[in-house]
């Protein structure tokens, strides 16, 4: 009676986190289209500067100089010896400017940083025009279209196509939620994100194999329980190894988030979102979805018999 009150409260919970995914996708598209993406330097072109300064000077004395003479939030990035600084901000100066133009730029970062009382040397600096940006948002976009494409044609290979949808949509779950916190928050997306973004189609596509594996076999070994009866036991049987992969992978996440700074902010928040709503998504829709598409045990009876020699 308790096992039966058991599979009872996990299928309810079950269609109940089902229910709140799909509206939490519909507010994430509307978020997406309506407040769009604060695009990175990646995307939308600007200038890069490298410059050497005393090793005593810190990103927090160079921040606010720099945002107020360029009228802009400008990214200092410790390169990799103490005292070398990386500097991007959006273009202000002309695409085509030549030799002389350029020194001027040289000078104006030396008389932004006057104040710090220190030798400013300019290592390099260059441009990266809106061309440029337009074509790794092309490439960045055909990459997430490849890897799903990739994804879908795996899962339908492996799986009867009611198990493979399960798994798909928690995909598409995963990263339009994700994209939708940077939608909101207006956090940078740059290609550091994207990459974020393609590590955690990689991650849950894992976790829902796992549980979909599992549901096969059940599907093969008791043909006579229901679907609901089968993915409970699917989600209870493969539950602790969801919970102690998706903690450890937290913890280094985290870690990384803590010690990583600026550069990792965004890469590390995108994982860390990514990986808990990837596991919500992997035991909520990757079993419900099949449920409601009428997935039994006799597809899989069948595809037995028609693979029997």
């Amino acid at each position: 009676m308790k096992s039966i009150n058991l599979t009872g409260h996990l299928t309810q919970w079950r269609y109940a986190c089902s229910a709140i995914s799909i509206l939490l996708m519909i507010m994430s598209l509307t978020i997406i289209g309506v407040k769009g993406f604060n695009w990175g330097l990646d995307f939308t072109g600007g200038v890069v500067t490298e410059i050497q300064l005393d090793k005593k000077i810190t990103s927090s004395e160079l921040q606010p100089l720099l945002n107020a003479a360029y009228q802009q939030d400008v990214t200092v990035i410790s390169a990799s010896e103490p005292g070398r600084w990386v500097l991007r901000y959006a273009d202000i100066i002309s695409t085509d400017m030549n030799t002389a133009d350029a020194e001027q730029s040289h000078v104006d970062i030396q008389q932004v940083l006057a104040p710090l009382h220190t030798e400013v040397q300019v290592l390099n600096s260059s441009i990266v025009g809106p061309q440029i940006g337009q074509e790794l948002a092309e490439q960045g976009g055909l990459a997430l279209l490849v890897a799903m494409l990739c994804i879908l044609g795996y899962l339908s290979y492996r799986f009867e196509w009611r198990l493979a949808s399960g798994a798909l949509f928690a995909l598409l779950h995963d990263v339009v939620f994700v994209l939708a916190f940077f939608a909101l928050t207006q956090m940078e997306f740059n290609l550091t994100i994207l990459a974020a973004v393609l590590a955690i189609l990689g991650y849950s596509l894992n976790d829902s194999i796992i549980i979909a594996d599992r549901i096969r076999e059940l599907l093969i070994a008791k043909p006579k329980l229901s679907i609901q009866e089968i993915n409970n036991q699917a989600i209870v049987a493969t539950f602790s190894r969801t919970m102690v992969t998706s903690g450890t992978t937290l913890m280094t996440v985290g870690a990384l988030w803590i010690m990583g700074g600026g550069p990792l902010e965004g890469f590390s928040i995108a994982m860390f979102i990514g990986i808990l709503i990837g596991t919500f998504s992997s035991i909520a829709i990757g079993t419900s979805l099949p449920e409601f598409l009428g997935l039994t045990p006799e597809h899989y009876k069948e595809q037995v018999i028609a693979d029997t020699p």
